[in-house]
């Protein structure tokens, strides 16, 4: 998945619609960057019983950055602003990128700051 950023995104005591909703809203903001595409992952079919798919699948993103120079440092300060303007209910993510995972959760702002960089950093080949 060359050049794929996955994004979960979860919230502690939200339910499906909760999360679907916030999702949505990153996903529309993601959309108006220079990227190839983002789009939802598909889940597979509920287990037998299961009424819905799992929180899980609906918070998850797949973002294509194509091959524009600095996408990935765009997306991610597309990901902290929106993330910041959430206000108390800062969801947690969870950034993959090759075999690498990022997760974030209950970080203040400068903490995302620096994770996101370092994160820019360790991919710079293929971000900017």
């Amino acid at each position: 998945m060359e050049n794929t950023l996955g994004i979960l995104l979860t919230e502690e005591g939200a339910d499906a619609e909760d999360v679907a909703y916030l999702t949505g809203c990153l996903r529309e903001e993601l959309l108006r960057l220079d990227v190839d595409d983002v789009r939802a992952v598909p889940g597979g079919e509920p287990p037998p019983g299961a009424r819905a798919v799992g929180i899980d699948t609906i918070g998850a993103l797949l973002v294509s950055l194509g091959s524009t120079a600095g996408a990935l440092t765009q997306v991610l300060s597309a990901v902290r602003a929106w993330r910041a303007r959430c206000g108390e209910s800062r969801p947690s993510l969870r950034l993959t990128m090759d075999d690498d995972v990022l997760e974030i959760s209950e970080a203040t702002t400068e903490h995302v700051t620096e994770a996101f960089d370092l994160f820019v950093r360790r991919h710079s080949t293929v971000g900017t």
